[in-house]
């Protein structure tokens, strides 16, 4: 179901934009916010984490990095427009698996100096669930993604379409990496450069990132080159030595 909040004439979005999307989002059945971009709602919904950035979030549409769902809502909606979306499971986080519910001994927990208690994340095996209820020595874990077998209500709208290489560039960056600035972005036929920023030297969120970059940079551009450039730049020999009288000057003056 999707229902247009206004009746403005606007731009439509197709798959390959890149959007600013701002949004809110709320469980059908319980009516509870599970996410936002707005920090004044997450604050009232108690979901607040400050390790999120709230902000409308760059997109590639069509690019599924969010529910299938969501995304498919998005081609065709209009750029400024409220829209409203109820998302089915099987085109959110899936179906619900009972067989991905497990019990474990509280032992398991404590031997790791771990004390568990509903609703903490743990990982276990490889997996990631978390934990629904603790009694009698026993540990049930939800190993289920989050949301599975729930329909998922969203009401977005897209602030703007990202126009041009550059700003594009940009936004993929801050999508894959969190940020886009210190980067020098060029653009010349089938090359996309970028110059990196010296904290990407030494940052490993960046030594993931950088994939991420380059498959969305192809995603969008089609099959291009993707040029990374690290730059050492030799310390300036002529400052040092202009800066050596000036010294010898001062030591002089106390002697």
């Amino acid at each position: 179901m999707v229902n247009f909040m206004s009746t403005e004439k606007s731009a439509q979005v197709v798959k390959g934009d890149i959007i600013r999307l701002e949004y809110n989002a709320w469980t059908v059945d319980t009516n509870e916010m599970i996410d936002t971009t707005s920090e004044e709602k997450a604050k009232e919904a108690s979901i607040f984490n400050e390790k999120f950035t709230y902000a409308p979030m760059p997109l590639l549409v069509g690019g599924g990095r969010i529910f299938e769902g969501l995304d498919e809502a998005l081609v065709g909606a209009k750029v400024g427009k409220e829209t409203e979306v109820i998302i089915p499971p099987e085109k959110a986080a899936g179906p619900r698996d009972p067989k991905l519910v497990e019990v474990h001994s509280v032992r398991e927990f404590l031997k790791q100096e771990v004390e568990p208690h509903p609703g903490m994340e743990v990982s276990m095996h490889n997996k990631t669930g978390i934990i629904t209820s603790v009694s009698a020595g026993r540990v049930k874990v939800d190993f289920n993604r989050r949301f599975a077998g729930q329909s998922l209500k969203y009401v977005f709208t897209i602030i703007e379409r990202i126009e041009g290489d550059e700003n594009k560039v940009k936004a993929m960056l801050e999508m894959d990496y969190g940020t886009s600035e210190g980067f020098v972005i060029s653009k010349d036929g089938d090359v996309v450069k970028l110059v990196l920023p010296d904290v990407c030297k030494y940052d490993s969120k960046w030594t993931m990132a950088k994939y991420k970059v380059v498959a969305d940079l192809r995603e969008l551009f089609g099959k291009v080159t993707v040029d990374l450039v690290e730059e050492y730049v030799k310390k300036d020999e002529a400052k040092a030595e202009e800066k050596a009288p000036e010294e010898l000057g001062s030591e002089e003056d106390k002697s």
